[in-house]
């Protein structure tokens, strides 16, 4: 454990110091401003909602391509039911559940270099979009389901040979909560045919990933399985992506996958399956992509997605054989829009199996969507919402929030100040009920 932390550190250093001698770019700039957050929030302790008033102070500095956010929030509250003023100690000392790591890490809103695709990315602080090669394995993982009354710092670094004139190699690496060190994965990949110079397939790319959770039961204890000490779970695999054009007007790669998952608990057998896709973009504000899933017993394609943190028991639970599901051939379609510079974004992804019928259990299909309308396309209001929502039976299942995440920020400006009203609804497996956050703060740009 001790190795790891040591071995994370250095890649935060890398983060924070690789760009400096980085010859790509040409942002030039020191900016710096600040925040202050006022408002009132729900946070779950103890089973229990209690409600707190916040006060945050977030900087942020800027210079280049290099960005560094950090967040400082006190709790509060002016009775706490015998007529005191009290302090939320949760905030700052460490306790049983929480590490010095869990907490004093969260200050760090975000460090980041450059987005992801660049010769060299990096960010550390809340992730929403972690993903390692073409995402089979592990795509789109999220560590910000908690948010506000827990912040989790993950780490994205990715670095390709061609920043340093060797476009042969690259890798990418990923982790979700570094007090923690639970979930985490990597993918080296080459690039074989670049020294032939032969247009198309010059730029095929060939990876081999591996992604664990050494501690499936971090954010939640298992419940409905009843372990107390689950064992990790390893995911290997490996991958190919071919880019065919590249272009303003059509960008288009074939891509695939072949992933296994180890035999583990009950299951005496390892698990296995495989991807075949094609994607790109369409008049640069078209994201589109098709493929076709090829599922053995008890494989979870995906693992690791955007509401892995929400389901980690009923995964494990097929992962180790102690649910059993039946392979089946399926398909994974998504299609997005992006207009005015990324003023308005809507994406969305549909999968679900050939057969409705596999084996003696019914399948059904899992849609996420997403939009984001940004400040300034309507005069003083902007916001982002999101659905996540799985067994889709039938068309009326769409708008059942029964086995969905919901997330929805609202926000008003005026002048320096910004008012936001948030709400979390998640779907926790262990109660079958939702747990409900909601957010109302007022932020002030000091700088």
């Amino acid at each position: 454990m001790k190795l790891l932390q040591k071995l994370f550190l250095l890649l935060i250093v890398a983060v924070l110091v690789v760009p400096v001698f980085s010859e790509e770019g040409t942002d030039s700039g020191f900016n710096f401003q600040m925040d202050m957050e006022l408002g009132a929030v729900t946070i779950n302790e103890n089973n229990q909602a209690v409600a707190y008033q916040m006060l945050s102070l977030n900087p942020d500095f800027a210079f280049g391509k290099v960005g560094i956010g950090l967040d400082f929030t006190l709790h509060y509250r002016f009775d706490d039911g015998n007529g005191n003023f009290d302090f939320r100690e949760q905030d700052w000392i460490p306790d049983s559940k929480r590490s010095f790591w869990d907490i004093y890490l969260p200050i760090f809103r975000y460090v980041r270099y450059g987005r992801k695709g660049d010769s060299l990315y990096g960010k550390i602080g809340s992730i929403d979009d972690g993903t390692l090669g073409n995402g089979f394995i592990m795509g789109s993982y999220s560590n910000s389901h908690f948010l506000p009354e827990r912040r989790i710092v993950g780490l994205a670094l990715d670095l390709d040979g061609s920043l340093f004139n060797f476009p042969y190699l690259g890798i990418e690496t990923f982790a979700g909560n570094l007090a923690q060190m639970d979930v985490f994965g990597t993918r080296l990949y080459v690039r074989p045919l670049n020294s032939l110079d032969i247009p198309i397939i010059k730029d095929l790319q060939i990876g081999t990933t591996a992604a664990f959770d050494r501690k499936p039961n971090a954010i939640n204890d298992f419940i409905l399985t009843a372990v107390d000490n689950p064992d990790p779970v390893s995911i290997y695999g490996i991958d190919f992506k071919q880019p065919i054009l590249s272009n303003s007007a059509l960008s288009l790669a074939v891509f695939g996958d072949i992933a296994f998952q180890p035999a583990a608990g009950t299951k005496t057998t390892a698990s296995s399956g495989s991807l075949l896709g094609f994607g790109g973009k369409l008049f640069s504000f078209v994201n589109y992509g098709l493929n076709a899933l090829f599922l053995g017993d008890n494989f979870l394609p995906f693992y690791f997605d955007s509401a892995y943190d929400l389901f980690r028991e009923n995964k494990y639970a097929v992962y180790s054989g102690a649910a059993n599901i039946k392979g089946y051939a399926g398909w994974l379609a998504n299609l997005g829009f992006s207009f005015m510079n990324d003023m308005l974004v809507f994406n969305t992804s549909v999968n679900g199996a050939f057969n409705k019928q596999v084996g003696n259990v019914e399948t059904y299909p899992h849609l996420r969507a997403v939009v984001i309308v940004a400040e300034d396309l309507i005069p003083g209001f902007f916001f982002d919402a999101s659905y996540d929502k799985r067994y889709i039976e039938n068309w009326a299942d769409l708008i059942d929030p029964n086995n969905a995440v919901i997330g929805l920020n609202i926000n008003y400006k005026t002048g320096p100040a910004v008012i936001t009203l948030g709400y979390n609804l998640r779907y926790i497996p262990e109660t079958g009920q939702f747990d409900t956050t909601s957010k109302l703060s007022t932020s002030i740009s000091l700088f």
